[in-house]
């Protein structure tokens, strides 16, 4: 291994209201190497990431990098620096271009204007080069999570930096475009370039690092090489106990009456003639390539995007839902793929958030919110999901992403839905809390609850489901019973 460390951080502290996010931690990166930063949600890594990146400013503590001392006080010193970053919370500007996004403060210029035909000729042979297949004249409001968390691997690549970071890069993508990003990272590596690699899968562990290190509650918890380390060794140093069953899911198979049925749904450009069932206690996995279709699916259910044609019945009787409410109102209960875009608050507190889908519920007599029924049902949960926040007052823009999605979770358990729909119900979680929600999907399928989830992990989806349906390029093309799926069957229906 290389032994010349491009980056070494000493002491770091970093306080947040209510919260000491970084205890006097170390860390240190090698030249042309994978260095796996793993840890809980909470644990401090993004907030260390951002330190490097200068989003944050250390307490205290030293920066050296190649060797100098390093003051990094905004992006654009980390840039400068050639250290670039793909964040795990995706911020496109939507009505801009691929091309325009990934070369924004960059573009080529000729006279002082902006040289368009140059900048799409760019973009294109970047894209080419790293084999990503979308137009770099389409907008990101156009594009799927998946391909807009492509478009920012890009970005970070086109910096030509000494140093990456990749803070959960494979949370929206499929395993056809993880392997593309792992062959991108061995060219990076050949570079000399070094990669400080963020993961909650461990597969990948073991598969694209060369060393790790683990924190723990904002402690460095130690460091090792990665071949001489076990899945169970992590998730031990990691969370400080044995999490033994990370799929608890109890093929019980007392289901009951049909409660969903969609027959021919179809979403003109996005999908056509999807039909399948949903009994009380199942869960139902949906899996599939990136572009498949499945979200939009769940989306137009749901009533965020009109359907073109089709129908769906709920307990045999036919309805019509034209937006969420109506969905809510029908006992159908969504959480999305996005919580940023789609799901969360940024600016209010984790308790508006818990309760949003459901104010009228806390109404009292004179018409104001009944603060102590919010606060206990909140602190219910807060507890019951092991949401990591100093308060429920606590902005919710403030927590990890983790605990921002268990925040969601919440929001759906008080709503207590006859069917929930859960798309990529563990993106950005840790091992710890995936087992955590696992078991709340069992209990709530075991209690009744008809669950459809999507799922871009195979172990997930194969682990968590009774049934599954798969999808290509807006058809279903497959169904599996979840005892007798295997990687290759799913496959091969999700390429036919």
């Amino acid at each position: 291994m290389n032994s010349e460390v491009v980056l070494r951080l000493k002491n770091i502290t970093k306080t947040f209201p209510g919260v000491k996010a970084l205890d006097n931690v170390h860390f240190e990166v090698r030249k042309g190497t994978v260095h796996g930063l793993m840890g809980e949600n909470g644990a401090g890594k993004s907030t260390l990431m951002k330190i490097i990146i200068g989003i944050f400013q250390p307490d205290s503590g030293d920066i050296e990098y190649k060797g100098k001392p390093l003051h990094i006080n905004n992006t654009a010193d980390a840039l400068n620096a050639g250290i670039s970053m793909i964040h795990q919370e995706l911020s496109p500007i939507p009505e801009m271009t691929v091309a325009e996004n990934i070369f924004l403060g960059r573009e080529p210029r000729r006279f002082g204007i902006v040289n368009e035909a140059r900048l799409y000729e760019q973009t294109e042979k970047l894209l080419r080069d790293l084999e990503i297949h979308i137009n770099p004249h389409t907008k990101m409001k156009d594009l799927s999570t998946a391909y807009i968390q492509m478009v920012e691997i890009a970005k970070a690549i086109s910096y030509d930096s000494d140093l990456i970071i990749m803070d959960e890069p494979t949370s929206a993508i499929t395993d056809r475009e993880v392997a593309q990003l792992f062959k991108m990272i061995k060219h990076l590596k050949e570079k000399g370039v070094a990669i400080i690699y963020i993961t909650h899968k461990m597969d990948e562990v073991f598969e694209i690092t060369d060393e790790c290190t683990i924190f723990r509650d904002g402690h460095y918890v130690g460091n090792e090489q990665s071949e001489n380390l076990t899945s169970q060794d992590l998730i031990t140093m990691m969370v400080g106990r044995e999490v033994n069953q990370i799929f608890p899911k109890d093929n019980h198979n007392n289901f009951g009456d049909v409660i969903l049925e969609v027959k021919n749904l179809s979403c003109k450009g996005k999908f056509e003639n999807v039909s399948f069932q949903v009994r009380r206690g199942e869960i139902l996995g949906f899996a599939g390539l990136m572009g498949a279709g499945r979200s939009e699916v769940m989306e137009t259910i749901f009533g965020m995007t009109p359907k073109t044609s089709g129908d769906i019945y709920i307990q045999g009787k036919k309805v019509e839902i034209n937006s969420p409410k109506h969905a809510i109102n029908h006992g159908i209960g969504f959480l999305t793929e996005d919580r940023k875009r789609t799901g969360l608050f940024l600016p209010l507190s984790v308790a508006d958030n818990t309760i949003m889908s459901d104010l009228k519920t806390y109404d009292n007599k004179v018409k104001l919110l009944d603060e102590k029924r919010i606060n206990h049902n909140c602190e219910s949960q807060r507890e019951i999901l092991k949401i990591k926040t100093p308060s429920i007052q606590q902005i919710i823009n403030n927590l990890s992403g983790g605990n921002q999605q268990k925040v969601l979770i919440a929001r759906w358990l008080l709503m207590d839905p006859d069917i929930l729909i859960i798309d990529e119900p563990t993106r950005g979680i840790d091992v710890g809390a995936k087992s955590e929600i696992h078991k709340i999907m069992s209990e709530l399928s075991k209690n009744g609850k008809a669950i459809i989830m999507v799922s871009s992990e195979l172990p997930e989806v194969m682990g968590m489901s009774d049934r599954i349906m798969v999808m290509h390029e807006g058809k279903l093309t497959g169904e599996v019973a979840g005892i007798e799926a295997t990687q290759e069957k799913i496959m091969e229906y999700a390429t036919k």
